[in-house]
Parts: structure tokens; sequence; C-alpha cells
């Protein structure tokens, strides 16, 4: 019997293998859920494994002060399939990243210049809210509901990691107020008052 389980584990360990030792994506396909199609192997180079676009600041003049410079599957073929990406976050005097989740991904925050208040709240609505130093992290589960905020009187940086190549992002606010849901809709289900749901679909592009 103990031979059975083990030849049993063996197969199961074995099934679970890769089959190959990457999957660099082909650009030129669509994405699936299960990622990008692999490009022909005759044809990656190390390029497909090397990314140099976090190492330049983003552009924070926009309405959030704010930049997210990613390195997901999309920009960064090499990491299709291998269940991680990064992204550079600066956010200038006054920056924020507005409540919002990552539906793919966990995410892990490193704070290399200035200073971030971040928290994410849990499904019981329990609010866990630290600022950060340079050097300091913080990890925020996969799916629930976050934000940053520059604590710093200058431009702050952190660089953050994913759990997936293609992470996904939804902001709340941008969710409630720059979609076409009629106001009315948008003010029964969020209890905020009609004059401000026009004023802020209006700030955010949002019609209805």
């Amino acid at each position: 019997m103990f031979k059975l389980l083990f030849l049993f584990a063996v197969l199961i360990s074995s099934s679970n293998a890769a089959v190959q030792d990457f999957c660099v994506a082909d650009l030129k396909g669509p994405e699936s859920p299960a990622g990008y199609s692999c490009k022909n192997a005759t044809k990656v180079t190390v390029n497909d494994f090397v990314f140099s676009g976090l190492s330049a600041a983003g552009n924070t003049s926009n309405i959030i002060k704010a930049s997210v410079t990613p390195a997901f599957a999309a920009q960064f073929p090499g990491l299709n399939g291998l269940g991680l990406s990064a992204a550079r976050l600066d956010l200038a005097p006054g920056g924020v990243v507005p409540f919002h989740t990552r539906p793919g991904a966990s995410e892990v925050l490193l704070v290399v210049q200035g200073s971030i208040t971040a928290a994410f709240v849990s499904s019981a609505n329990t609010v866990y809210l630290k600022t950060l130093k340079k050097g300091e992290l913080m990890v925020f589960p996969q799916g629930l509901l976050h934000f940053q905020v520059n604590a710093a009187g200058y431009t702050s940086v952190a660089y953050v990691f994913f759990s997936s190549s293609s992470p996904g992002l939804q902001i709340t606010d941008f969710a409630l107020f720059a979609n076409d849901l009629s106001t009315k809709l948008v003010e029964a289900t969020t209890f905020v008052d009609e004059a401000q749901i026009k004023k802020l679909k209006g700030v955010l592009g949002g019609t209805g």
C-alpha cells in the first residue's frame, strides 16, 4: 500500500512539472485568462527577459498626482506564465492611488524614496493602516481594497511586486463615477447625494 501511495504521489508531482523552460509572450496574439500564447522559441532573445522601463520616473501630472509604470507580461514578455510582475509607483506631493483592487494578484510594496501611507480593508471591514518609510514593505492580499498616499513633502517612490504576470486593476472611484450608469442608480447604490455624483462624474468623465 505504501508503495502504491508513493507512486501516486510521484505521478501527481510529475504531472505538475513544467514541460518547457519558459513561455515568452507572443504579443501579436490575444491575451487569454491563462496569459499570452508562447513566442516561437527560435525567436526568443535575452532582451525578452530584460526590462528597463522602471528606471525612469513616471508622469505625475494628472488628477491623482501619481504614476504607475507597469512591468507586466504586455510590457515584459519574459514574465508570461511565471506568476509574477512588477511596477514602479511615483507619488508627487499630494499624490494618491485611490482605493482599488488587484483581482488577479496579491501585492508587495517596497518604499525606496520618501514615505507612503498605505492601507487595505479586510472583508470584515477592518482597516490595516501604516505609514511606510524608505526600505519598508507592506503586503496587500489579493482582491482586497487598498490605497497609497504620499506622506512626504516631496516625491515618494516605491516598487511594487505582484503574484501574477497580469494582476488586473479596478479603481473604485472610476468604477463608480467614470461609467454611464444613471446618477439616480449610482445615488441609490452608494448613498452619495445627486449633486456630488454629478460633480464626480464631471471630473472623472462619467455620463448619465
